[in-house]
């Protein structure tokens, strides 16, 4: 082992206690989300089922945090065995893609009620969104599936290495799925949910009847769904990318090397980090998002219709 691997590994070896810290903000936080969905939500609307599938996403691999903990804790060491290494990495695929995946769902949804409410009235029902949950949890799982043939557990001196990627003979057949998962694991999401923000920010700024604390508040929302992406999804996989290659074309790890794999391994830990803000950030936030497209008398003098709509739309997207 040379200095720079030695750097690296002396690196990940001072991670353990921001994923311990993780498992105990994410377990009971998911968990109590998913008791809340249960319990006290009568009237499953589909904004509550992509946010329920999300919290149930985290606490899948939150409960896998200790094992990964455990890892990092000096000397960095992993002793639980090939199918456990395989399954951690399985499930940190699954979790992020199927974040990235509900997340999208929730900001399409918000963009359909708020710009189209009445178009989507009627038309779209809980079980549609309890049907593309499913096809999404089989999307991810075959979006993660290769990540159980690449990973491999690796000897180092006296201690075992969990490879999260893949040894470097399989690089070149790796890189190119890497490639892949960005583009169209968090690439493709990353747009459509930009695209729909920004059909939210046009329509609630253009509507006359909408407070100026509202516009404000609906601002809020839009700047906290795209921080995920800017903080975590996209520097994540850019980074990891640079990553591999860089790998690739070297046989040993230099200067340079060390410096993207530890800006790397940052991201990856604010990445992990979304599973503790996400039952802040979306729990609070599932309240009924069709309620609002509910047509109603309207008497002389009044606002349109849809205006009306977009108005209690906002009001409940808080």
């Amino acid at each position: 082992m040379n200095c720079t691997e030695g750097a690296i590994r002396d690196f990940q070896e001072r991670l353990w206690p921001v994923l311990a810290v993780e498992f105990l903000l994410a377990v009971p936080g998911n968990a109590l989300a998913i008791y809340r969905f249960v319990a006290h939500e009568r009237a499953w609307h589909s904004g509550i089922v992509y946010s329920f599938n999300l919290a149930v996403s985290g606490l899948l691999y939150a409960l896998s945090l200790p094992f990964l903990a455990a890892y990092y804790y000096p000397p960095k060491h992993w002793s639980h065995g090939l199918a456990l290494c395989k399954l951690e990495r399985f499930l940190f695929t699954c979790n992020l893609y199927g974040s990235i995946f509900f997340l999208t769902c929730i900001s399409l949804n918000r963009y359909l009620g708020i710009v189209h409410p009445f178009l989507v009235h009627g038309r779209l029902e809980p079980r549609h969104a309890k049907l593309l949950s499913a096809g999404g949890w089989l999307l991810v799982a075959v979006l993660a599936a290769p990540t159980l043939h690449f990973s491999e557990l690796r000897p180092q001196g006296n201690e075992t290495e969990c490879l999260g990627s893949a040894k470097q003979e399989q690089l070149p057949t790796y890189q190119p799925y890497g490639l892949f998962l960005a583009a169209f694991g968090c690439g493709l999401p990353f747009l459509l949910t930009l695209c729909s923000y920004a059909a939210i920010l046009r329509t609630v700024c253009r509507n006359p009847h909408i407070t100026r604390l509202e516009k404000r508040k609906v601002g809020r929302l839009v700047s906290m769904g795209l921080a995920l992406y800017a903080v975590s999804y996209l520097p994540y996989h850019v980074l990891r990318n640079l990553n591999l290659d860089r790998r690739r074309k070297l046989c040993s790890p230099d200067s340079g090397s060390l410096n993207i794999h530890t800006a790397y391994q940052l991201s990856k830990v604010l990445v992990t980090l979304n599973i503790c803000a996400h039952p802040l950030l979306y729990t609070a936030l599932a309240n009924s998002m069709w309620g609002w497209c509910s047509a109603r008398p309207r008497p002389p003098g009044a606002e349109p219709p849809e205006r009306q709509a977009q108005g209690l739309a906002v009001a409940s997207a808080r």
